[in-house]
């Protein structure tokens, strides 16, 4: 699954910058995750880096969007595979 911020969200600004996927960005009212570049940290880390600096823990699974590991792993080497210029 991908990851999704809830309406707790008080904005502090800790979590965009820790995305090694560039997936979160500010919305009209709170932060917001994109589901298409969000991999759970999967291939960066051993845990999602939102989660872990999120202040009022507002940042749980999104149900919308079920992932197995083997799919964010494969999202992973996607969005590595887009980033690399050769």
């Amino acid at each position: 699954m991908s990851l999704k911020i809830t309406q707790d969200c008080i904005n502090c600004d800790v979590c965009e910058p820790v995305c090694p996927n560039n997936a979160i960005f500010q919305g009209i009212e709170i932060y917001e995750i994109d589901p298409n570049l969000c991999t759970e940290c999967v291939g960066h880390f051993d845990a999602p880096q939102c989660q872990q600096v999120c202040p009022v823990d507002c940042i749980p699974l999104d149900p919308q969007h079920v992932e197995t590991r083997e799919q964010l792993l494969g999202k992973y080497q996607r969005l590595v595979a887009a980033e690399d210029p050769l």
